[in-house]
């Protein structure tokens, strides 16, 4: 009634083999799949059918969803021949299901001795990616990416942080493959190590998915069903929006993959407010059994990584920016410390009037704001929050020692506020007095530093909040 498309030609026009059957005759749907399996180029079989077939309500729309009595489902029994009784199984489909099973049999056979002939690492290595347990020499990686980025103090956007890291742990993870959709040069997703996978070279351990990120979203998805690998692909934070429904699967289903977001605010500039994501991180925030992490230095985006690396039952969406941005973790500790979600970055000097509570590109504006603060008299804390889910998992104890009930609480991000309001107003609702530094509206087309500045995200906005909330 909607659709008019001939699906047929426009399938034959993009060069597949079409093959077409009566979709409810078994001889004709075997010789169309056989005639399509012997097919030199992808093929499409188009299977003519009626929906609800013997049903009252066939050939309707209501033949979707509704409803089935036992007079209708009767009525579908006769339409398809079917004599049997409710939940009985024919001795001779049993059988022959039976031995299609039996098949593999033989192959499952061949596998199991050529793993068996393999030396005892190899088998080991084999478990451990199939089990998703990261190698042991992860940790001691990412201590020493920290401990040089704490010597160097680098000036890195996020993405860059990310790439520095990549280049670390991709030779330690055999079993990570990464990707992009068709931005690889602005995601820096892809190191040197990995080669390209392409169809004649399937060693390759790097995809270039297109411009598809829902496609790339979802074939990661198969990867980690499949197993043996840890995907991660990159995208822009704003075509969270194309990749939205594979992205929501792999939440529903547990899957662990690693979607590397950047340009994830409206420091990326040029491009507008098309491209610049400002619910993005809301969206991804309220979408169940989902880590949103995103980090402020290289220091915090190398912890975003080992967790991300280690996460066994839920995706991880890493928020990086485009911008450079200065390091910001002064000291190295072996701990890591965006595991805990938030935690103390500079503490005040004397009386705790103000907590400053920032996520990636904006905690170095909360650290100038405690600058101007501090010179005034006002004892300010400044809290990086990398990550609200993890934050929330912490025991009562460590939230509390974080956000002590009583100072002024205002949050810098360069997002819309929602999400916020918990860590703001306190668990309670009634624990402090509090602002929102951050977007209320989309962007707009201009350099990163006078959009900062049209939209008030900046240290001496913040400064101002601060007191007029005092």
């Amino acid at each position: 009634m909607a659709d008019v498309t001939d699906q047929k030609a426009r399938f034959a026009a993009s060069g597949w083999d079409v093959f077409d059957c009566d979709g409810h005759d078994p001889a004709d749907i075997d010789r169309a799949l056989s005639a399509a399996k012997a097919s030199a180029r992808p093929a499409m079989v188009a299977c003519k059918t009626h929906i609800a077939l013997g049903h009252a309500a066939q050939d309707t729309n209501k033949g979707h969803g509704a409803l089935t009595d036992k007079a209708q489902l009767q009525a579908a029994k006769d339409a398809y021949g079917w004599q049997g009784g409710p939940f009985e199984i024919p001795a001779d489909v049993k059988t022959w299901w039976e031995s299609l099973g039996a098949r593999g049999a033989k192959a499952r056979a061949e596998w199991e001795s050529r793993l068996a002939a393999l030396s005892p690492a190899r088998r080991a290595e084999f478990a451990r990616i199939f089990a998703l347990d990261a190698p042991a020499r992860l940790a001691a990686t990412i201590r020493a990416v920290k401990k040089q980025a704490v010597a160097d103090m680098p000036k890195l956007a996020t993405r860059a942080s990310s790439e520095k890291v990549l280049q670390a742990v991709n030779p330690v993870l055999p079993e990570t493959i990464g990707g992009s959709a068709d931005l690889t040069g602005s995601n820096n997703t892809r190191t040197a190590d990995l080669g390209v996978f392409t169809p004649e070279d399937r060693k390759g351990r790097y995809i270039h998915f297109g411009i598809r990120e829902h496609g790339m979203a979802s074939a990661m998805n198969g990867m980690v069903l499949h197993g043996g690998v840890r995907p991660y692909g990159g995208t822009f934070m704003c075509f969270t929006d194309y990749a939205r429904p594979s992205m929501r699967l792999s939440a529903l289903m547990g899957m662990p993959v690693v979607y590397v977001m950047t340009h994830d605010s409206i420091g990326l500039g040029e491009d507008g407010p098309t491209h610049q994501p400002v619910e993005h991180l809301a969206i991804s925030r309220a979408t169940p059994n989902t880590l949103v992490i995103r980090p402020a230095d290289l220091v915090e985006t190398a912890e975003a990584w080992e967790i991300a690396l280690t996460e066994k039952r839920r995706p991880t969406v890493l928020a990086l920016s485009r911008q450079n941005l200065p390091a910001v973790r002064k000291t190295h500790t072996a701990q890591n410390m965006v595991a805990k979600g938030a935690y103390v970055l500079a503490e005040a000097t004397g009386k705790r009037q103000v907590i400053l509570i920032a996520t990636g590109s904006e905690v170095e504006i909360a650290l100038k704001a405690r600058e101007g603060l501090e010179a005034d008299g006002i004892g300010t804390r400044v809290v990086s929050m990398p990550s609200m889910e993890l934050f929330a998992a912490q025991d009562e104890a460590w939230r509390k020692r974080v956000l002590p009930a009583g100072p002024v609480r205002v949050a810098v991000e360069a997002g819309v506020r929602q999400g916020w309001d918990r860590w703001l107003l306190g668990e309670r609702g009634r624990e402090a007095k509090s602002g929102f530094i951050g977007m209320s509206s989309f962007g707009a087309s201009a350099p990163m530093e006078r959009l900062y500045a049209e939209f008030g995200i900046t240290a001496e906005a913040t400064v101002a909040k601060v007191k007029a909330l005092l």
